[in-house]
């Protein structure tokens, strides 16, 4: 089960050792006492001059021209970045920034060949306030959340030794009273075995009958075999579990016939199956890149977490679908969060399973989150979408922006299912190593099922993250005239949680007769490409001393187009494109339409935190996340802009409210506390 007590349910398993000696221990080592400081400023956001009715032109200039002169610059200069992780059997671990364009051109450089010049303010600035990251160095995907003894626990791929992914990869690990106030850890399992000592990979908790806690994670060999080892907490009365010994007996897992050697990783949580009074899990044989390939699902069952059974055929696979990676299955409903375990438990008393389950997998072709909704037959080991045309690869993802390798883990204290994501840089490597970290987790969200479609889920902020609203500014009622811009007069604009609601003049929809069905918000030309009846919606971080062409701003906002059939598509996007002047990062328009029902207003939350900003487009419908990377735009230069660059439509915010953000100040680690 994944957390909580089973009850009656009955289990079978062997007795873990509940002591060192009846197996190794890894110590935890201390990890650094101070964190990278924030650096505030005290000059208050200046007064934004321009009114409603200034406007936005249709071609804007592009952005990356170079600024000369920033004080206190940082050497970072474009190189060729090595591919990270493909040779070591993994995804690749770089943005893609600082490396050769398409046109045989080094991104990061102007025509002259300078690089932009990082100022360590800027640098700093980027840290964030309220998301999770390490202390320093290098993260990936999140592992093993689990709540344990009043303490929400998250494990993270984590290289203690760089800001860079290595081959040494180990799990950094962080204890929450309430998954946003962190405290740091010691690294909870280092690669010190001859089965995981090119990396202790991915995994996953699960709560035992009795409270402990298995932990199943993929070693890598000495010989860069893919195998699954066990891991359990040394002393299980320590609330923080800091101390984790791995079993004497690893691996408990190796590649099954047919499955390559670099090809088998990401166990999930176990659930328990009362028909065989077994516990069941899900391993991915990885599949390749090769349009023919897809990674392929497979259930492995065990009475005591020490032998494993593969079960016959394959819980799914799709082909043509690339290379899968942390695949995650679960059950969902439209109000709370379901235990995996109670699910099956349910269906088997029922005869039938009315619950959905969410299969999702991380597609290494194109560095998204894919998932579907489905049914799953315990029995039949099988797993089969609503949609065969949006089956798990094709049709939905988590997020349409920066987000991949995420981890879902059951609540028992509040009833819900929470989510994970790994949330990785667009800038360069060589500005990664200046900063001295990379990487963040992307604010908890909460999953269910949306109700009133019926066909995809729902993704929110927890709860928690209100606890963190400062000052709080009611600005709606904003009518803006096509073509305008609106400041909005904040104290501060690099910490925000922002609430919106659009509506569009029902005057303008109607008499709009263009249609616009080829809309592509990656294809669009951003928020400068402008319709009828958008784009409109918000810019952030948006340099709040002057609102010109060339001004940096990350644009969050919705485009409607009118399709052939005369019906309305509502697209919603981030544009990225003219987030930073600077030039070795990543830049992209990303988004897709978004279901509106009738009677909908238009709606979105955009948190925003320094270098990243995610949206929650209505009601988490759509959720878009982007890291930017201002370079004016930062400290109280930063500000915030309604703006409607459609061609001939009003657009009234009927809601706005701005709250300030504080932060969430995670604790370095102290043996005393």
């Amino acid at each position: 089960m994944e957390t909580g007590d089973l009850g009656s349910v009955p289990c079978s398993y062997a007795q873990l050792p509940d002591d060192a000696e009846a197996g190794r221990t890894r110590p935890g080592r201390t990890g650094p006492l101070c964190a990278a400081i924030l650096l505030t400023s005290a000059a208050l956001l200046l007064v934004v001059a321009a009114l409603a009715g200034v406007r936005l032109v249709g071609q804007l200039p592009a952005a990356g021209v170079v600024v000369s002169g920033h004080p206190s610059t940082v050497d970072v200069a474009p190189r060729s970045t090595s591919s990270r992780g493909p040779e070591s059997g993994v995804s690749e671990k770089t943005s893609g920034a600082a490396t050769v364009d398409i046109h045989g051109g080094m991104l990061g450089a102007d025509a002259g060949g300078n690089a932009f010049p990082w100022s360590n303010a800027m640098l700093q600035w980027q840290r964030t306030g309220f998301h999770f990251q390490p202390e320093k160095n290098w993260m990936n995907d999140p592992n093993g959340p689990v709540y344990y003894k009043g303490w929400y626990h998250l494990f993270y791929q984590y290289n203690p030794d760089g800001a860079i992914w290595g081959n040494k990869i180990a799990w950094g690990h962080a204890a929450s009273r309430d998954l946003l106030r962190w405290r740091h850890l010691p690294v909870a399992m280092s690669p010190d075995e001859w089965y995981d000592i090119n990396g202790v990979w991915s995994g996953s908790a699960t709560i035992l009958p009795d409270g402990r806690i298995v932990m199943l994670y993929t070693g890598s060999t000495n010989a860069s075999v893919q195998v699954q080892c066990l891991a359990f907490p040394t002393d299980p009365s320590d609330p923080l579990l800091i101390n984790w010994t791995k079993y004497e007996n690893n691996p408990v897992m190796y590649p099954p016939p047919g499955v390559g050697a670099k090809d088998f990783r990401d166990p999930t949580t176990a659930w328990f199956d009362g028909s065989d009074d077994t516990w069941r899990l899900v391993i991915l044989a990885i599949g390749s890149k090769e349009a023919r390939h897809a990674g392929m699902v497979m259930t492995y069952k065990t009475k005591n977490f020490i032998d494993y059974e593969l079960v016959p055929g394959l819980l799914h696979r799709v082909p043509g679908t690339g290379m899968w990676e942390c695949i995650d299955l679960y059950p969902v409903e439209g109000m709370r969060g379901i235990d995996m375990t109670d699910a099956v438990a349910a269906a088997t008393t029922n005869g039938g399973d009315d619950v959905l389950h969410v299969m999702k997998e991380s597609s290494d072709d194109d560095r998204h989150d894919y998932y579907a909704l489905g049914r799953y037959d315990a029995a039949k080991n099988t797993w089969t979408p609503l949609d065969v045309d949006a089956d798990l690869g094709i049709g939905l993802r988590y997020d349409w922006g920066k987000f991949y390798a995420s981890k879902t883990f059951y609540d028992p204290a509040k009833k819900r299912r929470v989510l994970w994501g790994w949330v990785g840089e667009t800038d360069s490597e060589r500005a990664d190593v200046a900063k001295g970290w990379a990487s963040l987790q992307s604010t908890p969200r909460t999953v269910v099922l949306d109700i009133k479609t019926g066909s995809n889920l729902l993704q929110w902020p927890v709860e928690e993250v209100e606890t963190l609203r400062t000052n709080s500014t009611d600005l709606g009622g904003v009518t803006n005239d096509h073509g305008s811009v609106f400041p909005l007069s904040l104290h501060r604009a690099t910490q925000l949680d922002i609430e919106a609601t659009f509506r569009l003049d029902p005057l303008d929809i109607t008499v709009t007769n263009e249609a616009d069905v080829g809309y592509n918000c990656s294809t669009s030309g951003g928020a400068a490409g402008r319709g009828m009846l958008g784009p409109f919606g918000l810019l952030v971080l948006a340099d709040a001393r002057r609102h010109g062409g060339d001004a940096e701003r990350t644009a969050v906002y919705f485009y409607v187009a009118r399709g052939l059939d005369g019906g309305l598509n509502t697209h919603f996007c981030h544009d990225e494109t003219r987030s930073s002047r600077a030039n070795d990062i990543v830049k992209r328009v990303v988004g897709h339409t978004v279901p509106v029902l009738n009677g909908e207003e238009l709606s979105v939350r955009v948190l925003v935190d320094h270098s990243i900003v995610e949206s929650f487009a209505m009601g988490g419908r759509l959720t878009a996340t982007s890291r930017v990377y201002p370079t004016e735009a930062i400290y109280a230069n930063a500000g915030v802009y309604l703006f409607n660059n459609a061609t001939s439509a009003r657009v009234t915010t009927t809601s706005l409210v701005v709250h300030e953000m504080d932060s969430s100040y995670n604790q370095a680690y102290m043996a005393s506390l």
